[in-house]
């Protein structure tokens, strides 16, 4: 993973190689990451985001994240230094990369190896900060608890994506009561039970479809009875079939 300096207010991260993984850290400059091929998700204690080509994520100044890759991945990531705006996003979150978007994040990368004159490096980053301020929210991100036991239920869950888990397991699983156990699910993650384990598999369906797996491999991996299932829900949420979605990208 490589670093340069383009000016005083942004760095460059460059990765073009195998998967990788960055252990939790933070910086005080907040974070564009942006994967040019492949698949980046990022964890923080609130949650985890995933993001394909045709998104970014946000991370704010001074929050603990970590970053991983399932497979081979063009990175890019932009540490931006005094990214305090109210218009800029306070928490992380997923954005829709526009054509405009990547462009100016792909010359930033170039501009740090072929530097040109402050004016014209200036106007570029002022222009993608300006584009990146009025960039929609997307549904790729898992709230993750912060009650301890939940937590590490919930961890469990996201690392076994096929295991059928009923309500009524959860429940127990916490000794909890029913009514309890999800009180305390929606009050910890602002989703339902059932809602919550359908946005985790969808999270990890998007690292294994990064891979190449096959639809039939990614829909049984990922809990579901066939390949027309998983590809119904993936096209209610994100609006295209899993297929069309990376081709886009």
């Amino acid at each position: 993973m490589r670093l340069q300096t383009l000016t005083d207010q942004i760095t460059i991260v460059s990765h073009d190689d195998r998967r990788f993984v960055v252990a939790r850290h933070n910086h005080t400059e907040a974070q564009l990451i942006y994967a040019i091929t492949g698949v980046v998700a990022v964890t923080t204690e609130r949650g985890v985001w995933v993001v394909p080509p045709s998104r970014a994520v946000w991370v704010p100044p001074n929050m603990e994240h970590a970053t991983r890759s399932l497979a081979a991945v063009q990175f890019r990531a932009l540490l931006v230094n005094g990214a305090d705006s109210d218009d800029l996003p306070q928490d992380c979150t997923v954005v829709e990369v526009t054509p405009l978007l990547r462009e100016l994040i792909l010359r930033l990368a170039l501009l740090a190896e072929r530097p040109r004159e402050p004016p014209y490096v200036r106007a570029a980053v002022d222009l993608l900060l300006r584009e990146l301020a009025f960039l929609p929210v997307e549904p790729l991100s898992l709230p993750k608890p912060l009650h301890a036991h939940l937590a590490r239920f919930c961890d469990r869950l996201f690392d076994e994506p096929a295991r059928t888990v009923s309500l009524e397991e959860a429940s127990k699983a916490l000794y909890m009561s029913r009514s309890s156990f999800m009180r305390l699910f929606l009050r910890e993650t602002g989703l339902g039970f059932a809602r919550w384990r359908q946005q985790a598999r969808l999270l990890h369906a998007l690292l294994l479809l990064a891979e190449g797996q096959s639809i039939l491999n990614v829909a049984l991996a990922c809990g579901y009875d066939s390949p027309s299932a998983f590809s119904a829900m993936f096209r209610r949420t994100l609006g295209k079939s899993p297929s069309d979605y990376f081709r886009r990208s």
